[in-house]
C-alpha cells in the first residue's frame, strides 16, 4: 500500500497539483469565516463544504465545475434546515436521514452534477448530527459556507485552475438501463437498506454517535457499481481507520488542542485526502481518520475510547453495505467489468483511427480528448476488477486471468499513447501500411467485444515485426499483439467467467 501511495505516477502532477490547491482553498475558507467572526463549529463547517466542493465537483470542464459548485447550496441549504429541525425527533430524523442517503445515491443517474449535489446533500445532514446543529444556529451555518464556496472557488477557479491548460476530463459513466435495470437504481435501493441496518447496529452501539455508522455505508457505496467493488471498499475503509486512530492519537492528543499545530495537522490530512484518492482508498480513509480525530481535538471531545467507538460504528457500517450488496437486487461484478472492458476496448479503436486520419492529413482529427477517455475507462475497469487482483481474493484461477487482462490493457493503453504522440509530430508522413494496420486494430476489437464471440475466437493475423519500420507502425503492431494476446482471457467459458463473485 506504500508503494502504491507513493511510487504510483502522477501525469502532470495532478495529484500534487489537487492536494496543494485543497490546502489553500480550505485553509483560505476558514480563514475567512474566522475573519468574519464565526464561530469554531461554523468555519468547521464551511471548511467540511469546501472540502467537498473541491473533492466532489468532477464535471468534464471548468465550466461545469463552476456551476455545480454554485448549485451545491441549493442541495445542502434545505437538508441543514431539515436535519436542524428533527434533532429532537429520532424517529423522523432517522427516516429523513435515509431518505436523504437514498435520494443522493440514485441522483448518479444524472452523471457528475447528480453525483456532487447528492454526496452534498448527504453530507449537510452528517454535518447537523456530528456538530449537534440546532435551528438557531442555521444563519451562521448558511453564512460559513457560503463563504467558504465563495473562497475555495476563488482559489479553484481563479487562482489556480490548471484544468484550463488541459483537455477536458474524461468522465465515464455506468451503462444506462430501465427501473431495475439500471445500476444507480439498485444502488440506491441498496444504500437505503444498507443505511437502515448501520443506523440501528449504530444506535445500539452509541446513541450520540451513531451516525458515524451511516457514514461509513455512505462512503462504501461512492464510486462503486458492483457487490465486489463494494466488498473491497468496506474492507479497506476498515482498515484505514483501524490504522488511523492509532497514529491519529499519537500525533493529535499531545497537542492537547492547540490551534496552530492542529490546523497543520488537518492541512496534512486534507493533503493526504486529495493525494492518496485516485491510488489507495485505504490511505485517503486514513487521512480522514487523522484529520477527524484532530477536529475532535480541537472541538474538546476526544479521547481514545471515543475513536475506538468511531472504528466500531466504521465497522458496523461496512457491514450493512455488504450484506445489502450480497442480499438486495446484487449487481455482479462480472456483467459490471464485462461492460467496462468492452468500452475501454472500443476506445483504444476510436483512439487509434483518430490518430490514424491525423497522420493521413486530417487537421481536425486528434487523439488527446480520446486517450483522456481511454484513461478514465481504463481507471474503471482497475476498479470492477479489485475484488479478483486483491491480495485476500480466494479465486486464483480468476486472479491470474485477471491480472493478465490489466497487463494486456495496459499494454494497449502504451501502445496507443505512443501513437498518439508520433501522431502529433508534423513531420510524420501517412504510409499506405497504416491505414492496414488500423482496420486489423478495428477487426481485432470487433472480435473481441461482439456480443456472440464463439470461445476462444481469434483475431486476424498480424503481420510479423518489421525491422526499421516507422514509430507509428511499430505501436500499431505491438498493439495488434496485445489485442491477440486478450483473446484468451476473455474468450472464456461462460460456465467459468472471468469476472465473478
Amino acid at each position: 500500500m506504500l508503494k502504491r501511495m507513493f511510487v504510483s505516477p502522477d501525469p502532470g502532477r495532478l495529484r500534487l497539483r489537487s492536494g496543494l490547491r485543497a490546502v489553500l482553498g480550505i485553509g483560505l475558507a476558514v480563514v475567512v469565516c474566522a475573519l468574519a467572526g464565526h464561530s469554531l463549529v461554523a468555519a468547521v463547517t464551511g471548511g467540511l463544504a469546501a472540502l467537498l466542493a473541491l473533492f466532489t465537483v468532477l464535471d468534464a470542464t471548468v465550466r461545469d465545475q463552476a456551476i455545480t459548485t454554485a448549485l451545491l447550496p441549493a442541495a445542502g441549504f434545505p437538508v441543514l434546515a431539515l436535519a436542524a429541525g428533527l434533532h429532537d425527533h429520532p424517529l423522523a430524523r432517522d427516516a429523513a436521514f435515509l431518505a436523504v442517503m437514498g435520494l443522493g445515491v440514485y441522483a448518479r443517474r444524472w452523471g457528475p452534477r447528480g453525483h456532487s449535489l447528492g454526496m452534498f446533500a448527504f453530507m449537510a445532514f452528517f454535518t447537523t448530527q456530528f456538530l449537534h446543529t440546532l435551528p438557531g444556529q442555521l444563519p451562521e451555518l448558511y453564512s460559513a459556507v457560503a463563504l467558504s464556496l465563495l473562497a475555495s472557488s476563488t482559489v479553484r477557479f481563479g487562482l489556480w485552475c490548471y484544468e484550463r491548460r488541459l483537455p477536458a476530463a474524461a468522465v465515464p459513466t455506468p451503462a444506462t438501463g430501465r427501473g431495475l435495470a439500471r445500476v444507480t437504481t439498485r444502488q440506491a435501493i441498496q444504500a437505503t437498506v444498507g443505511g437502515a441496518l448501520a443506523l440501528t447496529a449504530g444506535l445500539l452501539l452509541s446513541e450520540q454517535r451513531w451516525y458515524w455508522a451511516v457514514g461509513a455505508t455512505w462512503w462504501v457505496f461512492v464510486n462503486t457499481a458492483s457487490r465486489g467493488e463494494t466488498l473491497v471498499r468496506g474492507f479497506r475503509r476498515v482498515l484505514g481507520t483501524l490504522i488511523g486512530i492509532p497514529i491519529g492519537l499519537a500525533v493529535v492528543v499531545p497537542l492537547h488542542g492547540a490551534a496552530v499545530p492542529s490546523a497543520v495537522v488537518v492541512a496534512i490530512g486534507v493533503f493526504g485526502i486529495f493525494y492518496t484518492a485516485a491510488v489507495s482508498y485505504t490511505w485517503m480513509v486514513f487521512s480522514v481518520t487523522v484529520m477527524a480525530g484532530t477536529l475532535y481535538g480541537l472541538l474538546g471531545v476526544l479521547d481514545p475510547a471515543l475513536l475506538m467507538l468511531r472504528l466500531t460504528e466504521t465497522g458496523a457500517g461496512a457491514l450493512g453495505a455488504m450484506l445489502a450488496v450480497l442480499l438486495v437486487l446484487p449487481v455482479t461484478t462480472h456483467a459490471t467489468t464485462d461492460a467496462w472492458i468492452q468500452r475501454a476496448l472500443r476506445c483504444v479503436h476510436a483512439c487509434t483511427a483518430e490518430a490514424a486520419a491525423r497522420l493521413s492529413g486530417s487537421t481536425t482529427a486528434g487523439p488527446a480528448t480520446r486517450i483522456a477517455e481511454l484513461e478514465a475507462l481504463l481507471g474503471r475497469v482497475r476498479l470492477s476488477l479489485a475484488p479478483l487482483v486483491h491480495p485476500l481474493s480466494p479465486l486464483r484461477a480468476r486472479k491470474a486471468r485477471a491480472g493478465q487482462v490489466l497487463a494486456l490493457l495496459d499494454t494497449c493503453a502504451r501502445e496507443v499513447r505512443g501513437l498518439a504522440s508520433v501522431a502529433a509530430d508534423p513531420e510524420a508522413s501517412h504510409d499506405a501500411r497504416l491505414a492496414a494496420a488500423c482496420w486489423r486494430v478495428e477487426a481485432s476489437v470487433e472480435a473481441l467485444t461482439a456480443p456472440d464471440r464463439p470461445q476462444r475466437a481469434g483475431v486476424p493475423g498480424i503481420p510479423p515485426h518489421q525491422t526499421g519500420a516507422e514509430p507509428a507502425l511499430a505501436h500499431l503492431h505491438g498493439l495488434e499483439r496485445a489485442l491477440a494476446e486478450l483473446a484468451a482471457p476473455l474468450h472464456s467459458d461462460p460456465r467459468a467467467p472471468l469476472i465473478g463473485v
